[in-house]
Formats: C-alpha cells, sequence, structure tokens
C-alpha cells in the first residue's frame, strides 16, 4: 500500500523512524519518506545511511503548526512519532513535554487535516493507560486527541489511529543498553529499582511491523494494542551479567512497578483479535459507521471479559532468561 505514496514521520531520526524508513525501502517503493525533526546533526547522520532519491529531510518542530502545514502537502501516510519520552525529565520539565506531546499532536492533526493526508497512526505508550507520571498523562491526552480528530474531519477523508506498546528492546534511552554500558565499564553492581518490575517487551522491528499491519487494518479511532511477552527485570539483569550484584537504589520519579496496557476500565471497550487488542473509542464517531469487531484484513474480534486487563506483571507470557539472551544476542547486545 505505501508503493508510490508518500509518507511523512515526525521524530524520524529517531529509533522507530530509523528501522520504519529502513524497512520501507526494503519492502516498497515509495514516491517520497520525508523525515520531519528538529535535530539537523542526526538528520546529517541519517542521510548518511539513507540517501535513496525518495528521501526527503526536513527540520521542524511539531510545536510549529506552519511548518507541519508546509512539510505535510501532497503526504499520503503520517506516522507520528515525535516525543519527548524521557519519564523523570518530564517531571522536572512538565511545560516543555505538555507543549511537543500534546500541543504538537494537535499540530499534527490540523496540518494532516487541510492536507487531506489519508491515514495518521500515532506512536502511544503503555505508560498512557492509568498514567501516575506527566510523560503517560500527556500521552493519554495525545491519544484522545487523535480519536476524537476523526469527527473533527467533516469533509475531509483523513482518518487518525493510535499505536500502543511497551519498552522497544535496544532503543535509545532504554534499559539494555544502559546495563550493557555499565557492564563494558566494569561496574560492580547493576542498578534494580524494584525486584518485582516488570515490562512489556517488543523489539523495534516487530513495532514496526504492528504499525504497517494497522494501516491496512484501521478504520479510524482505534487503539491498536500487540500481544507481547513481558520481562521481569531482575532477569534482565541476570541474562546480561549473571555474576554481577543486583544493588535496589529504588523506584524513579513517576515510575511504575508494572505497566498496563489495556485497563480494567476500559474493558467493555477491548476487542482481542488473534496477534492484538483493540480499544474502541468511547466516543461516538459520527463518520465511521462501524462496530470494529472485523477489520479492513477481515480478521474478527471478540470482546474480552468484564475487568480484563493487559498487565504486564501478570501478563500470561514471560520470557526465560535463555529467550532474553536469545534475544539480546540477535539483536547485537
Amino acid at each position: 500500500m505505501f508503493d508510490d505514496q508518500s509518507i511523512l514521520i515526525t521524530g524520524g531520526t529517531g529509533s522507530f523512524g530509523r528501522k520504519y524508513t529502513e524497512t520501507l525501502l526494503s519492502r516498497f517503493k515509495p514516491k517520497k519518506i520525508i523525515i520531519y525533526s528538529r535535530d539537523e546533526l542526526k538528520q546529517f547522520e541519517m542521510q548518511q545511511e539513507f540517501n535513496a532519491p525518495c528521501m526527503r529531510y526536513f527540520i521542524g518542530d511539531v510545536r510549529d503548526k506552519e511548518r507541519l502545514r508546509q512539510a505535510m502537502q501532497n503526504v499520503d501516510y503520517v506516522i507520528h512519532a515525535a516525543a519527548l519520552k524521557q519519564v523523570p525529565a518530564a517531571e522536572y520539565n512538565p511545560t516543555e513535554c505538555i507543549r511537543t506531546n500534546i500541543h504538537g499532536a494537535e499540530n499534527v492533526i490540523r496540518a494532516a487535516l487541510e492536507n487531506d493526508v489519508k491515514k495518521v497512526i500515532a506512536l502511544s505508550t503503555d505508560k498512557a493507560a492509568n498514567p501516575i507520571n506527566l510523560y503517560g498523562a500527556t500521552k493519554l491526552a495525545s491519544d484522545k486527541l487523535f480519536v476524537a480528530a476523526n469527527n473533527m474531519a467533516g469533509g475531509h477523508p483523513t482518518r487518525f489511529s493510535v499505536v500502543r506498546y511497551g519498552n522497544v528492546v535496544g532503543s535509545r534511552g532504554s534499559v539494555v543498553p544502559f546495563f550493557k554500558k555499565l557492564i563494558e565499564d566494569d561496574n560492580k553492581t547493576l542498578p534494580i529499582t524494584d525486584t518485582k518490575m516488570t515490562r512489556f517487551w517488543i523489539t523495534l522491528q516487530e513495532g514496526v511491523d504492528f504499525v504497517l499491519t494497522n494501516f491496512a487494518r484501521m478504520s479510524g479511532g482505534e487503539i491498536f494494542v500487540p500481544k507481547i511477552p513481558s520481562v521481569r527485570i531482575t532477569d534482565l539483569a541476570k541474562a546480561m551479567a549473571p555474576s554481577l550484584k543486583q544493588e535496589i537504589i529504588g523506584i524513579r520519579p513517576g515510575e511504575k512497578v508494572h505497566e498496563i496496557m489495556c485497563p480494567s476500565d476500559d474493558s467493555h471497550l477491548t476487542l482481542q483479535f488473534g496477534d492484538h487488542f483493540v480499544l474502541r473509542p468511547s466516543i461516538i464517531l459520527n463518520d465511521i459507521d462501524n462496530d470494529f469487531t472485523t477489520n479492513n484484513l477481515g480478521e474478527i474480534g471478540t470482546p474480552v471479559s468484564q475487568g480484563f486487563e493487559y498487565n504486564s506483571g501478570t501478563n500470561e507470557q514471560f520470557l526465560s532468561i535463555k529467550e532474553i539472551q536469545k534475544l539480546n544476542k540477535k539483536l547485537g547486545f
């Protein structure tokens, strides 16, 4: 569906944007791939790796609605990956997080509508479900904006959906490269915030593939959640450095012990498919006559039980220490 199409990725120089670009170039023949981000050095570095004739690089911030409007001219698909993501940084810089994650989301929506973009998928996070930190709260607000944007479309063809998933293995700033550096620096211990801590676990390629497929699945208004395994942080530490002692340092500001992707309060909205869940809109979408039980790929979902919660601590699937080691080796960690 991306052959001869123009695709714009906000925050395109990040881990997700680079892998998404690599995947598009290897599987499709796009007309244009537009990388929209604010860091000229990262754009320069990315240009050295991705310099196909279809590549375009736009310096711009999602806070700048005029620049977004210009960048989205004649664009068919948008992936909104730009965000301020570090939980402690958001706690200490709340206004900056709000400006990027909420006001930026609104700017993306308005620019997409004004340019009649076909489909927009916004990347969310497990921290948006029952949020206790500012980052999660801003992403929940962003999710609500993108769902409600389908009612703003009016006569425009643009449709908006959201993809929500957990920790991306090895992404910039995540725990795996952090542990790896500590090990390489001959640290005597690995810091553990809480011995009970668990996280949902997904690879970058799995995340990219899930987003690609959901462009075909979506009608507009869905929040897509993949079925993925969980990892115990203590098991991760043992897998990466079995001989190192684990030092308990306590939970950081705004951090949870377990993450949730489908809250129990939304169980009446949640559908279960073969390899994913869908959270249906809580509001009526006037121009979308759809109960979301059958998607555009013909896959059929069924309602979950009342009170169902998709929680990293009670997940049916956990990676063993050996499985973590195998995955890390495959990914170069």
